[in-house]
């Protein structure tokens, strides 16, 4: 049963949509029916007359024999296949369908996968029955795909009238209803942020068909031809929508992938409902110990221990992140004693060094994770000193001084032990010479840093390995991690580089977006540094999901940095305004929180000089704003803020307009 407040969250969306026009819903990829036909023919094999039609809604193409066509629908898409069926000269006629996401694994035998291993087999529907559409059953849904094969595989001739797909995909939304936008002079960015928005919607299924592959339960069937079976008919949370890692594969609940999805899930839809059952699936799982699961089920209830100092910390963290979104005290308070216990385990493994001892390789795929790893040590800092600000709402001093005094020691114990003054990064751990990109980045997120000098070095450092295709991880092998390289771009704007993160985004996911192998419109999980599409933690390339959460991090990120808008309290009761545009000369971007709308627009003249600012926040809220060598006065209405040295402190919520100096 839903509590009142998700009965809220659910509703939330419908809320903006009909308060106001959604800004710039051009770039919106989601389709505004959960009905779709194909949009385009992209090849034919055989004999099929008028095949075109069945790209309009009322169609008439003819198979005759052996025979078989590719639709693309130009985006990936997710959902059940109808077919609508006029006549059939036999019985026994059959008509298969199988799905891929990349152009790469079109085949009119079998799918792209969902297993370690091999391809999937088509669906195949017994269309000899006479007049009428033949639906998949629900179980059948596929998660992602942008392209889809029909095949006629017999002597049969059969008149095909339509082909329907029903989205499936983000279950509770009004799936164009946005909530946030973001718009900018570089169309590139613009269409990452909407294609970030868009996989994360992918990601939002009903509940009752995750888990693609029969996880750990038994081996993998297979039908006569070799083709891999599948399914999605595992429950993974209450309720009916939850957010998942992939949309193809695994459906999910992952916490890392969580960590980087709730936030870009909040500026675009704000589909907290979603967030909240998947995360309430996984403290469920806590441990009497304290640890928290590596993922939800069935992965974690399925006999086979998995821990994960990372992945035990990411669900902490997506519990502050929910409650800094929702607002929501009660939950909060509710699940303390949850959040204090996660905290213990992680202190148990600190030992005489200050650091975290990592005694568990289970990460992201990532190799070399034991030790006194500065990935993990990095978050346990970034969750402690979360943890701390938790506190002190809830007023709640007993772990005050034990959780600072761990705190301290972390930071000045990964210096002393970690720190290469000579590469300007750190070690993954003592007795390594690999400098990973992973910890590196969550150094300057977490703030772990001695100062501005050693984090202005790191990103010097990771900027110069750089590649054709994007950043790597070298802990992953020959990978480029869209997951962590998000930690990078925000590390390249925590460190006052707003050019190096864009530039960073528009090499990376703009080779995601427009590579032809991709699907044009969602974020892989992770590919080659030669830009192949092999994902070294894998060994079966038709399994990597091209639809995947944790690879949406510059949807957040550039409402929060290029934009400004940073909440500093629990939805924005306070708040801090402060754009890092970088090149760019225009931004105009906002979202929304359960107290209101938050916006700002910027301009700015070819050197980068601020030529025009507004922004628009709650009423009953209160901020600070913050524009380095800016000089003018904030209006709104009879107020007159004058800005020092670039600053304004406590201004009250409503509408500004910046007046800049002459």
């Amino acid at each position: 049963m839903r509590r009142p407040l998700q009965e809220a969250l659910v509703g939330l969306v419908f809320y903006f949509k009909a308060c106001s026009a959604v800004p710039y819903s051009d770039y919106i990829l989601a389709p505004s029916s959960r009905t779709i036909i194909p949009t385009s023919v992209r090849s034919v094999n055989g004999t099929i007359t008028n095949i075109q039609s069945l790209t309009t809604a009322n169609g008439s193409a003819t198979f005759q024999g052996v025979s078989s066509v590719t639709f693309d629908f130009q985006r990936n898409i997710a959902g059940i296949v109808s077919l609508d069926i006029g006549s059939s000269s036999s019985d026994d006629a059959f008509l298969g369908v199988t799905f891929t996401e990349s152009s790469l694994w079109i085949c009119s035998q079998a799918s792209d996968a969902t297993a370690d291993s091999g391809l999937d087999e088509p669906l195949w529907f017994h269309v000899g029955n006479g007049s009428s559409i033949y639906t998949a059953e629900p179980k059948h849904q596929r998660g992602a795909f942008r392209y889809m094969t029909l095949t006629g595989n017999t002597s049969a001739t059969v008149e095909v009238k339509g082909v329907g797909i029903y989205f499936t995909a983000a279950p509770s939304q009004d799936l164009q209803a946005y909530s946030g936008y973001f718009h900018s002079n570089d169309e590139l960015l613009n269409r990452v942020w909407y294609s970030g928005a868009y996989t994360n919607q992918l990601c939002s299924i009903d509940p009752n068909y995750g888990d693609a592959i029969p996880f750990f339960n038994e081996a993998i069937e297979t039908n006569p031809d070799g083709f891999d079976k599948w399914w999605s008919n595992y429950t993974v949370t209450n309720g009916t929508s939850a957010t998942v890692d992939g949309a193809k594969r695994d459906r999910l609940v992952w916490p890392g992938d969580m960590v980087i999805s709730i936030p870009s899930i909040f500026v675009s839809t704000n589909d907290l409902y979603s967030v909240i059952n998947s995360l309430e699936s996984l403290l469920r799982l806590q441990m009497p110990n304290g640890m928290l699961p590596y993922a939800g089920a069935p992965f974690t209830t399925s006999g086979i221990e998995f821990i994960s100092f990372t992945y035990h910390l990411h669900n902490l963290i997506a519990m502050a992140y929910y409650y800094q979104y929702s607002g929501d005290l009660s939950w909060l308070s509710s699940h303390w004693d949850q959040f204090k216990l996660g905290i213990e385990w992680s202190l148990s493994s600190v030992d005489s060094t200050g650091l975290m001892n990592v005694t568990s390789s289970s990460d992201w795929l990532r190799s070399g994770m034991g030790g006194h790893n500065i990935e993990a040590n990095a978050i346990l800092y970034y969750t402690l000193n979360l943890g701390l600000d938790l506190a002190s709402i809830l007023n709640d001093s007993s772990i005050t001084t034990t959780w600072s005094n761990y705190s301290t020691n972390i930071k000045s114990a990964a210096y002393d032990l970690l720190w290469d003054d000579s590469t300007g990064l750190y070690r993954d751990n003592e007795t390594t010479s690999l400098y990973p990109q992973d910890g590196n980045s969550w150094a300057i997120k977490a703030n772990l840093t001695i100062d501005d000098q050693q984090a202005s070095a790191i990103t010097a450092a990771l900027q110069s390995r750089w590649g054709t295709y994007g950043a790597p991880a070298p802990e992953a092998g020959e990978t480029v991690s869209p997951f962590i390289s998000g930690f990078e771009v925000e590390s390249h704007f925590l460190s006052g580089n707003a050019t190096s993160a864009l530039d960073l985004v528009r090499l990376e996911w703009g080779f995601m977006l427009n590579d032809p192998r991709m699907t044009n419109s969602t974020f892989i999980e992770g590919y080659s540094t030669n830009g192949s599409l092999h994902y070294a933690p894998y060994e079966n390339d038709p399994r990597v999901s091209h639809a995947h959460g944790w690879s949406t991090g510059p949807t957040s990120l550039l409402s929060f940095y290029v934009a400004g808008l940073h909440l500093t309290s629990a939805q924005g009761k306070t708040w801090k305004i402060a754009p890092q545009i970088g090149d760019l000369t225009s931004v105009d971007a906002g979202f929304s929180s359960a107290l209101g709308a938050f916006q700002s627009s910027i301009s700015a003249g070819a050197e980068g000089e601020l030529t025009a600012f507004s922004f628009s926040v709650p009423n009953g809220t209160s901020g600070d704003v913050s524009l380095p060598g800016v000089g003018g006065t904030l209006v709104s209405g009879a107020q007159r803020v004058v800005l020092s040295n670039g600053e304004a402190k406590g201004l009250a919520g409503g509408a500004w307009v910046l007046e800049l100096s002459k």
